[in-house]
């Protein structure tokens, strides 16, 4: 007797009583198909190609923002976004990393907003810049600060949904980002004390929803940026040696150093990360030169033990103001994701100086030059100042012009909420007509004004980044 035969014959004698002749057949050939199957597979051939699985109808997650010169990037979100932090590190990256390419951007962040106030305003403050891609970055608000609650997800799913369709209907490519992270250590120590189940609970439901998010990505093909976990992360990393550590001290708001780490999270998960350059001085063939990466060499000498040369770099090094310090070193971004490399192999023992355009950038034996020198964080170097001015040029941009105009937008939604709730009477009249009046004189012409503003800082930021060729030379020194 065989195995099948023996095992069937167990079984109809355990389960004889509730067992029919129909259900016994089938469990039968069930059992022989899937023994056949595991002793003798079947060769590759056309009864095979027809069980093939079929091609998936779901695209690829997007993999990198594929931008050229004239496109807009929008960043869509609420008060996280309207802080114009994250944002404008994203805008600094660009502005150094690709000088000669023209990229717009333009930040639609409104605090208080949820998916239902980011579909009101979507026309005048989305679609009428024609982006390329839309970062999406809301959810904060859409959870009502609470435990979960199926009613409400069900709201935030449904008008996500609809605005990822007005999205796709104007020919722009989404980038759904996670909710950032609720921190509820930062909150309990707060002024206001702990607020359950908000406390307890909110940080959770926030990673539902950015689980939401993820699978919108995989269904629809969209770009995926996970602004949770890194926050997370580094928090709780921290906080095993300083309990009291965080990046968002008032839970929700994440400060400048938490910025930095969202800005990381957008540049890596977008694709869009590479090097600055790197350089290396060494002999090919019997002859000294130097070779270069995102740049060109040229007027290469060699005279004693004095080398020099000019160098045409393609970028130049990511550089964030002050107050993004700590968020800098946090995520490493400059090693990670800014590297200028400068190498000297096969010199002579000693010491060496480096000067870049005549400025001394530091002094190194010849075996740290012949392993490499990171120049991308070194605050003497020419590129590196430039950076910085590019940077602060920039904060002054969003300063001046990109918050006060958020700031517009937020307020008409204000008096739109205030004016839904006056009484339809004779005040409710006088309200209506006072909101006309303010929007006509004030909301527009503000608007107006503030965009027209951060086109001439653009035009500044693309003066002003516009790389020189460099005179290196090295030098050995006593």
């Amino acid at each position: 007797m065989n195995k099948i035969a023996s095992v069937s014959v167990h079984f109809r004698a355990k389960f004889k009583p509730i067992m029919n002749a129909k259900l016994l057949s089938l469990l039968l050939a069930l059992g022989l198909t899937a023994a056949a199957s595991a002793q003798t597979p079947k060769a590759p051939g056309k009864a095979a190609a027809k069980k093939a699985a079929p091609a998936s109808q779901f695209p690829a997650i997007l993999a990198k923002m594929d931008l050229k010169d004239g496109d807009t990037v929008v960043f869509l979100g609420d008060s996280i976004t309207h802080q114009c932090l994250y944002t404008q590190y994203v805008e600094d990256y660009f502005y150094t990393r690709h000088p000669g390419m023209r990229i717009h951007f333009h930040n639609a962040g409104v605090g208080g907003d949820r998916a239902a106030n980011a579909l009101a305003r979507f026309d005048e403050d989305v679609a009428r810049f024609k982006p390329k891609y839309v970062t999406i970055l809301l959810g904060m608000n859409d959870g009502a600060y609470r435990d979960f609650d199926k009613a409400t997800f069900d709201t935030y799913t449904k008008d996500m949904t609809t605005l990822l369709d007005r999205i796709a209907a104007i020919g722009a490519k989404a980038i759904v980002m996670t909710p950032t992270m609720h921190d509820a250590r930062a909150a309990r120590a707060g002024k206001r004390g702990p607020q359950e189940p908000r406390d307890t609970y909110y940080n959770g439901v926030l990673a539902l929803y950015g689980a939401w998010l993820r699978e919108q990505a995989h269904v629809r093909g969209l770009g995926f940026v996970d602004m949770y976990s890194p926050l997370n992360n580094y928090i709780t990393d921290a906080r095993k040696k300083n309990p009291d550590y965080t990046l968002i001290k008032d839970a929700v708001h994440p400060d400048a150093p938490g910025q930095v780490v969202m800005g990381v999270a957008l540049i890596n998960d977008t694709g869009v990360r590479s090097a600055v350059s790197s350089l290396t001085v060494q002999e090919v063939k019997g002859k000294l030169g130097a070779t270069a990466a995102n740049g060109k060499v040229t007027d290469f000498q060699a005279d004693g033990d004095t080398i020099r040369f000019t160098f045409q770099a393609n970028a130049l090094p990511w550089v964030l103001p002050p107050e993004a310090d700590e968020g800098y070193k946090l995520t490493a971004a400059g090693h990670r994701s800014s590297g200028e490399v400068f190498a000297a192999r096969g010199l002579k023992p000693g010491k060496y100086e480096l000067k870049i355009d005549g400025q001394s950038v530091g002094t190194w034996t010849e075996s740290v030059l012949g392993f490499k020198v990171e120049l991308q964080a070194n605050d003497k170097t020419p590129q590196h100042q430039q950076a910085l001015a590019i940077a602060l040029l920039n904060k002054e941009r969003n300063d001046k012009a990109m918050h006060p105009l958020r700031d517009l937008w937020r307020d008409l939604k204000v008096k739109q909420g205030a004016l839904a709730k006056a009484a339809p009477d004779g005040k409710g009249e006088a309200a209506k007509a006072a909101f006309e009046k303010w929007k006509e004189e004030t909301f527009k012409p503000g608007v107006e004004k503030n965009l027209a503003l951060v086109q001439d800082y653009e035009q500044k930021i693309y003066a002003a980044n516009k790389i020189p060729a460099r005179k290196y030379e090295l030098r050995r020194v006593p």
